[in-house]
C-alpha cells in the first residue's frame, strides 16, 4: 500500500492576463494538457486584462512524479478565443511549463509570455503558478463501462454466475492499473496499447458546405480508452498529414476469460477525426480479434489488430456524398496491441537471487501513469510508432536539482541490495540514457532502418555592435525539442558587453546526436527556426529578457558538403554555415539590440541499422559443489570365522564417507561464511559509499541552504528597508491625503461660493429683466396710443388734402403749371432730338469728307489717265509724222489740222466738264443764277461737299459698302445736286 503522503496534486493556478486586445464578442479559455489528460478554465471576457482565477489539478503518485521529472514531461497550456455565436475556437498561443519547477512549498506566481502569439502587435502574458500539494482526498470511485446486451455463444464456467453488466472497469490508483471484472477473478496483468501511426486522404472528409476556422485550423484524432479520453497532438495540414505517431497504453488487471468477455461487450474502438469540437469522420476498430476463443497466443507473444481503416463522415446520407473509390478513401493507420505483462520481460531478464526471489526491471513500471505516451521524436510516416531519438546522457552542468533528487530516490527504492551487483552495467546505462522504454520490459531500443544518424553542433561565438547605451550582463538561452531534449541550453557564466566592443561567449558550444529521416530534418529546419534569447542578469533584480535572435537552420542545408571518414571507416558528410544575425528587442519596437555571430555544423553519418539491444542474464546462482565420493574396492572377506561388524571394510568405508561428508560440510560452511563475509563487506563498502554520497549531498545542501540563508538575510534587510520606505511613503501618503482633503474642502467651498454668487447674479438679472419687460410693456402701450392718434391725424390730413386738391384744380395757375410741365417735356424731347441730329451731322460731315477725298482721287486718276493718253497720242502722232513724212504736205497739214482740231475739241470738252463741276459746286454751295446765282451755287457746293464728306466718312469706317441703303441714298443726292448744278449752269 502506498502511504497517504505519497499521493500528490499538481496544481496549476491560472490567475490573470495582460496585454491582450479587446474583442467584445469573444471569450478567452485556457486549456492545460498533462500526461494525456486535458483540463480547461471557464470562459472569461476577452479584455485587456482577463481575470481567470482558476486552479487546475492532476492527481499523481510521488514515484510517477519522479519518472515524469526524469522524462522532462511538460505541461502545455493553450489559449483559445471563443466566439459564443458560432462556437468557433481560435488558437491564440501556448505556454510550456517545466514540471521540475513545481515544489511542495508555495512559490510566487510568474508572468509567462504566449508563444506563437496570434496577436503579433501585443506581448500577451499570463500569470501562472505551479505547486505540489498533498492529496487528502479518498480514492476515486470505479468507472463503469457502457452496458451492452450479451452475445450468443457458450458461457465460460468462470463467468456463468456473472451478468454482463457486472463486468465493470475500476481504476486502482495505488496499483496504477484498471481492474476489469471482480477482484477474485482478476489474476493476470495485461497492457493494452493503441497507436495512431498515419493518415491519408483526409481532405475527402471536408464537404463543400463546411466552414473551417480562418486561421490554421487544428485537427486531431480522439478516442476513448477504458473511459479515458485520448487525443493526439494536433496538426494543420489535411492533404499531407504529418504528425508524430503516438501510443496510449493502460495496464489492466483481469483474466483472459474475463478480458475476452469484456472485449466481446466492447467490440469496437471508435476513433474520430476532430476539428475543435466537431467530428469530421470516424472509424471503428474491431477488438474481438485480439482474444479469439480457444487461442493461447496471448501467453506467448502480444496479439495485435492493425491496419488502415476507412474514415466515414457523419451523416453521410445528409451530406449527399458520392461513393469514394477505395484508393481515394480517407484512412487512418491504427495498431491495437494486447500483451500479458511479464511474458516478454521474462524472456529477456531473469535475474534470480540466492533465496529464489526474482528481480525484474519491469516492476519499476508498475506505478506508471494510467495513460502512457511515446516520447515524441522526429515525425515518421511509417505505420508503426516511431521510437524516441537516442539522447546523450545529461552532463553534470546540465543536471538540475530535481533530477538529482529523482536519481537519488531511484537508488534508495531499489530492492534487495545483493541483487544490485548482478545487474550488468550496460543495463544501468541503458536505463539512464533512454529513461525506460515504452515496452513492458523497458529493455529494448529499436531504431528504424530508414533513419540517418545526424550530429548537429552550434557554436555561439560572439556578440558585438551593441546599440543600447548602457552595458549589459548577458547570457544566451535556447532550446530545440527536435534534437531530443526540451531542456534549455545556456551560456555560463554571464559576460559583460559594452558599446563598440566584441565579446566572445564562454561554454557556448553544444552538439546534439539524434536519428531521423533526411526529409523530416529538412522540413523541420525549414519550418521551425532556432530562437536564441538574450537575458540580462542583475544581482539586484530578476533576470530581464532583452531580445530574441532568429537563426534559420535551413541555411546550413544549402551550404557545401564536405566528405570525411567516420570512426568505422564509413563515408560521412559535413556541412558548415556561419553568419551574424541581429537580436531584436523583445519589448516595444522591433529595434536591433546587438549582433550575434554563430557557426553551425551538420554531420550525416549515414543510415542507422535496425538493432535491438537485449540484456542477458547476469545473475549466477550459488550452486553447491557436488563431488561424488570415490568408490573404494571391496576387501575380500576372510575365510576364518565371524568378524565384528565395526571391523568390516564396509563399515570402515561408510565411516570414512561420513567423516568426509562432515569435513566437506564444514568446508562448505566455511566457504559460505567467507562468501557471506565478502558480501557483507561489499554491502558495508556500498553502504559507506552511499553514506559518503549522502554526506556530500547533505554538505552540498547545507552549503546551498547557507547561501539561501544569506540571501534570505539580505532579503530580510531589504524588506526592512522596504518597510521603512513603505512607512515613510505611507506617512507621506497620509500627509498628501490630508492636503488633498483640505484642497478638496477649499475647492468645494469655492465652488459653493461660486454657485451662490452665480445664483445671486441670476436673481438680479431676472429682476432687471422683469423691470425692463415692464418698462417695455408701458412703452408699447404708449406707442400704440401714439400710433392710433397719428392714424387719426393722417386720416384728417388726407381728407383736407383731397379737398385742397379739388380746390386747386379749378384755378388758372394750376392749368398754366400743367402746360409748363408739358412744354418742359417737349423741350427735353427736342433737346434730345437736337443732340441726335448733331451727332448725325458730325457723322455725315465725316462721310462727306470721305466723298470729297474720293472725288479728288478720282480726278487725279482721270487727269493721270488723260495725261497718259495725251502722251500716247503724241507718241502716235510723232510716229505717224515720221511714218508719213514723205506723204503729201497738204494731206499731212490737213491731217494735222484735223487732229489739232480734235484735240482742241477735246480740250474744250474737258474745260466744259471742269466748268460744269465748278458750277455744280457752286450750286451745291447755294449760289443761284441771276441776282441770287452766286449765293445758290455756293450753297449747292457746300451741300455737295457735306454729302461727299458724309459718304466718305461712312465708307472709311469699313462698316458700310456701296450696296448699303444710306450710301445709295447719299450717292443719289450727290447726283441730284450735280444734275441741278449742270442745269443751272
Amino acid at each position: 500500500m502506498v502511504s497517504k503522503s505519497d499521493q500528490l496534486l499538481i496544481v496549476v493556478s491560472i490567475l490573470e492576463g495582460r496585454h491582450f486586445p479587446k474583442r467584445p464578442k469573444h471569450m478567452l479559455v485556457v486549456e492545460a494538457k498533462f500526461d494525456g489528460e486535458q483540463l480547461a478554465t471557464d470562459p472569461v471576457d476577452h479584455t485587456n486584462q482577463p481575470e481567470f482565477a482558476t486552479e487546475l489539478a492532476w492527481e499523481i503518485d510521488r514515484k510517477v512524479l519522479h519518472q515524469h521529472r526524469l522524462q522532462r514531461t511538460p505541461i502545455k497550456l493553450q489559449c483559445f478565443a471563443l466566439d459564443p455565436l458560432s462556437s468557433a475556437k481560435e488558437t491564440i498561443g501556448y505556454i510550456v511549463l517545466d514540471l521540475r519547477t513545481a515544489q511542495e512549498t508555495k512559490q510566487a506566481p510568474k508572468w509567462y509570455q504566449l508563444l506563437s502569439n496570434k496577436y503579433t502587435k501585443f506581448k500577451s502574458e499570463i500569470q501562472i503558478s505551479i505547486a505540489l500539494e498533498t492529496d487528502t482526498k479518498a480514492p476515486v470511485a470505479s468507472l463503469k463501462a457502457k452496458g451492452a446486451p450479451p452475445r450468443d455463444g457458450k458461457v465460460l464456467p468462470g463467468l456463468a454466475r456473472l451478468d454482463p453488466r457486472d463486468i465493470v472497469v475500476v481504476l486502482n490508483e495505488e496499483g496504477g492499473y484498471h481492474q476489469v471484472g471482480p477482484a477474485e477473478l482478476c489474476t493476470d496483468s495485461f497492457v493494452l496499447s493503441v497507436t495512431i501511426a498515419f493518415a491519408t486522404q483526409l481532405e475527402q472528409l471536408i464537404p463543400c458546405t463546411m466552414k473551417l476556422p480562418e486561421r490554421q485550423p487544428e485537427f486531431f484524432f480522439y478516442y476513448s480508452l477504458l473511459g479515458n479520453d485520448v487525443t493526439n497532438e494536433p496538426f494543420n495540414d489535411l492533404i499531407n498529414p504529418n504528425f508524430e505517431p503516438e501510443r496510449a497504453s493502460v495496464r489492466i488487471r483481469s483474466s483472459v476469460e474475463m478480458l475476452r468477455a469484456y472485449l466481446n461487450l466492447q467490440s469496437k474502438l471508435q476513433i474520430h477525426l476532430c476539428c475543435g469540437d466537431q467530428s469530421l469522420g470516424s472509424t471503428e476498430v474491431p477488438l474481438t480479434g485480439l482474444l479469439k476463443r480457444g487461442s493461447t497466443d496471448i501467453h506467448q507473444h502480444p496479439v495485435t489488430v492493425e491496419g488502415a481503416f476507412t474514415l466515414d463522415p457523419p451523416n453521410r446520407a445528409k451530406q449527399k456524398l458520392a461513393p469514394v473509390p477505395l484508393e481515394l478513401a480517407p484512412t487512418v493507420g491504427v495498431s491495437v496491441a494486447l500483451q500479458k505483462e511479464g511474458v516478454e520481460c521474462q524472456s529477456l531478464i531473469e535475474l534470480k537471487t540466492q533465496n529464489g526471489h526474482e528481480l525484474q526491471h519491469s516492476k519499476k513500471r508498475l506505478l506508471t501513469p494510467i495513460e502512457e505516451r511515446t516520447v515524441p521524436g522526429p515525425k515518421s510516416p511509417s505505420r508503426s510508432p516511431a521510437p524516441p531519438p537516442t539522447q546523450s546522457p545529461p552532463t553534470k552542468d546540465d543536471a538540475t536539482e530535481s533530477e538529482v533528487e529523482s536519481l537519488q530516490y531511484d537508488k534508495d527504492t531499489k530492492p534487495n541490495p545483493k541483487a544490485l551487483n548482478s545487474v550488468p552495467a550496460s543495463l544501468a546505462q541503458l536505463v539512464a540514457t533512454t529513461n525506460a522504454s515504452e515496452t513492458a520490459s523497458g529493455q529494448k531500443i529499436a531504431v528504424p532502418a530508414t533513419a540517418h544518424h545526424f550530429c548537429f553542433s552550434i557554436d555561439l561565438r560572439s556578440i558585438h555592435d551593441l546599440e543600447i547605451g548602457f552595458p549589459i550582463n548577458c547570457i544566451l538561452r535556447y532550446s530545440y525539442p527536435f534534437f531530443g531534449s526540451a531542456a534549455p541550453i545556456m551560456t555560463n557564466p554571464p559576460v559583460e558587453v559594452r558599446k563598440n566592443m566584441e565579446v566572445f561567449l564562454p561554454q557556448s558550444y553544444c552538439a546534439f546526436d539524434f536519428a531521423t529521416m533526411p526529409h523530416q530534418l529538412q522540413d523541420t529546419f525549414l519550418r521551425i527556426p532556432l530562437l536564441v534569447e538574450l537575458w540580462h542578469k542583475d544581482k539586484m533584480s530578476k533576470d530581464l529578457l532583452l531580445g530574441i535572435a532568429r537563426i534559420q537552420l535551413s541555411n546550413i542545408l544549402a551550404s557545401e558538403k564536405t566528405r570525411f571518414l567516420g570512426s568505422n571507416g564509413e563515408q560521412c558528410w559535413r556541412q558548415t554555415y556561419s553568419e551574424s544575425v541581429p537580436v531584436i528587442a523583445a519589448q516595444g519596437s522591433n529595434n536591433r539590440i546587438v549582433d550575434l555571430s554563430y557557426t553551425t555544423t551538420l554531420e550525416d553519418y549515414g543510415l542507422v541499422k535496425m538493432r535491438e539491444i537485449f540484456v542477458s542474464d547476469s545473475s549466477q546462482g550459488l550452486a553447491a559443489v557436488s563431488q561424488k565420493p570415490c568408490s573404494l574396492p571391496a576387501a575380500p572377506c576372510p575365510a576364518e570365522g565371524q568378524v565384528e561388524p565395526r571391523d568390516t571394510l564396509e563399515y570402515k568405508a561408510a565411516l570414512e564417507l561420513e567423516m568426509w561428508k562432515e569435513m566437506q560440510e564444514d568446508i562448505f560452511e566455511n566457504q559460505l561464511k567467507q562468501k557471506e563475509l565478502a558480501h557483507m563487506q561489499a554491502l558495508a563498502e556500498e553502504w559507506k559509499k552511499r553514506d559518503r554520497e549522502r554526506e556530500s549531498l547533505v554538505k552540498k545542501k547545507v552549503a546551498e541552504y547557507n547561501i539561501l540563508e544569506g540571501k534570505l538575510q539580505k532579503t530580510l534587510i531589504e524588506l526592512e528597508k522596504r518597510e521603512q520606505q513603505l512607512a515613510s511613503a505611507e506617512s507621506e501618503l497620509q500627509r498628501e491625503k490630508k492636503e488633498l482633503e483640505s484642497e478638496r474642502e477649499r475647492s468645494l467651498q469655492e465652488l459653493q461660493d461660486c454657485i451662490r454668487r452665480a445664483r445671486e447674479d441670476c436673481a438680479h438679472q431676472v429682476e432687471l429683466e422683469r423691470l425692463r419687460t415692464k418698462q417695455l410693456d408701458e412703452e408699447k402701450l404708449r406707442l400704440q396710443q401714439q400710433l392710433s392718434d397719428s392714424e387719426n391725424k393722417y386720416k384728417i390730413l388726407e381728407k383736407e388734402f383731397q379737398q385742397f386738391k379739388e380746390q386747386q384744380s379749378n384755378k388758372p395757375e394750376v392749368r398754366l403749371q400743367s402746360e409748363i410741365n408739358l412744354l418742359n417735356l417737349e423741350k427735353v424731347e427736342l433737346e434730345r432730338k437736337l443732340e441726335s441730329a448733331t451727332k448725325s451731322k458730325l457723322h455725315y460731315k465725316q462721310q462727306w469728307g470721305r466723298a470729297l477725298k474720293e472725288l479728288a482721287r478720282l480726278k487725279q486718276k482721270e487727269q493721270e489717265s488723260q495725261m497718259a493718253r495725251l502722251k500716247k497720242q503724241q507718241e502716235e502722232l510723232e510716229q505717224m509724222r515720221l511714218r508719213y513724212l514723205a506723204a503729201e504736205e497738204k494731206d499731212t497739214v490737213r491731217t494735222e489740222q484735223q487732229e489739232l482740231l480734235d484735240i482742241r475739241n477735246e480740250l474744250n470738252r474737258l474745260k466744259q466738264e471742269q466748268k460744269q463741276c465748278q458750277e455744280s459746286r457752286e450750286i451745291a454751295r447755294g449760289r443761284p443764277d441771276g441776282p441770287h446765282g452766286p449765293a445758290l451755287e455756293e450753297g449747292l457746293d457746300d451741300y455737295l461737299t457735306r454729302l461727299i464728306e458724309e459718304r466718305d466718312t461712312l465708307m472709311r469706317t469699313g462698316v458700310y459698302s456701296h450696296e448699303d441703303r444710306i450710301i445709295s441714298e447719299l450717292d443719289r443726292q450727290i447726283r441730284e445736286v450735280l444734275a441741278r448744278n449742270t442745269v443751272s449752269s
